[in-house]
């Protein structure tokens, strides 16, 4: 369905070359020895997608357990358990993804009193309104907080700008949380999973940096790969139904015609519209319509299947994109990759 001219064979052998070698490697990690005695930092994350990052930095010495761990729950409005606050207690060390996405994590953590380090994803991002999200998710300026003394230390980067304090309210549309969607976001967190778990086991620090610098080069790897997919595809235009993959898309250069108060509007759960749904069923009967259409697998409505039928009407491209770990992969590279194989397939149409 691209409008794109024809591309030349060295590009698309590059793409060919950039998909075996992300699917050979993964997030990869160094193999070390290990026995029933080996001690293992216990590492407790808010979703598996944030689980398999800290497993790939954390690998032979890190024990990990995830929160949400299936993609039949949606993180958005998932109500914690007392065994999900016995397991946080416990923890090491904490990974969430903040922002106000896991606002059940925030919760935990204070309602378990556990002071161990804990890594806010959308602090760490460096992307921008970050700093303010984060200090909407706690309620507090994170920039300002002490590392010691406190409830807990947050393990975000040094030199953060400060935001005003806020009470938590999750507000999309003004900044989008879905930064595991980021390679470059990603990249950043596995730095500070290194650093603070060397912290805690100096004795595998370097291993730890080593693991880290292994999936920062998957990062590399997809992050070139959505360059060329962008360039095969000049001027390409896609919908979603939830900004949950918009991070990749500008990686890959894509334009996302999406009204904004349609995507922010399904994602709180709430109806469009009508005027903005007759805007967003008209990308598909414009000419030329959208490329492409990326669904949010673990949310569906009557808006949304009104939607997709309207997309394959007309022979657009309709795929899927999880905000957790699809069935039967534990691995965060090749999940975005398979991502991206799914968006060059549908741009290829």
């Amino acid at each position: 369905m691209s409008r794109s001219p024809l591309r030349p064979a060295a590009l698309v052998a590059g793409l060919a070359a950039l998909a075996l070698g992300l699917t050979a490697c993964g997030s990869g990690q160094v193999d070390a020895p290990t026995s029933a005695d080996t001690p293992q930092v216990k590492i407790v994350a808010s979703t598996d997608a944030w689980g398999a990052v800290a497993r790939a930095v954390g690998g032979n010495y890190a024990q990990v357990q995830s929160i949400i761990s299936s993609p039949d729950v949606d993180p958005h409005g998932y109500e914690p358990t007392p065994q999900n606050a016995a397991t946080v207690g416990e923890a090491q060390l904490l990974l969430m993804n903040g922002g106000g996405y896991d606002a059940f994590m925030t919760d935990l953590v204070s309602a378990s009193g556990n002071k161990a380090p804990l890594i806010d994803a959308v602090e760490v991002s460096r992307i921008e309104g970050a700093q303010e999200a984060a200090a909407d998710d706690h309620g507090h300026d994170h920039a300002a907080e002490p590392t010691t003394g406190a409830d807990h230390d947050h393990a975000g980067e040094a030199g953060a700008e400060p935001a005003a304090g806020a009470e938590h309210e999750h507000e999309h549309g003004s900044f989008n949380e879905h930064v595991w969607y980021d390679p470059a976001a990603v990249g950043r967190v596995a730095d500070q999973l290194a650093e603070q778990l060397g912290r805690i086991d100096p004795s595998a620090a370097e291993y730890f940096r080593t693991n880290a610098q292994t999936l920062q080069g998957g990062v590399a790897q997809l992050t070139s790969k959505a360059t060329e997919i962008g360039r095969a595809h000049p001027g390409a235009r896609v919908a979603v139904t939830e900004p949950v993959p918009d991070y990749l898309l500008q990686a890959a250069g894509i334009a996302n015609a999406t009204p904004q108060e349609f995507s922010s509007a399904v994602e709180e759960g709430t109806d469009p519209p009508a005027a903005v749904v007759a805007q967003m069923l008209g990308l598909f009967t414009a000419q030329p319509p959208v490329d492409a259409l990326i669904l949010n697998s673990q949310t569906t409505s009557p808006t949304t299947d009104q939607v997709r039928d309207a997309a394959q009407k007309a022979n657009v491209s309709v795929i899927q994109m999880s905000e957790t770990l699809p069935a039967g992969t534990t691995d965060w590279v090749q999940w975005m990759n398979a991502n991206l194989d799914e968006l060059s397939a549908a741009l290829n149409r």
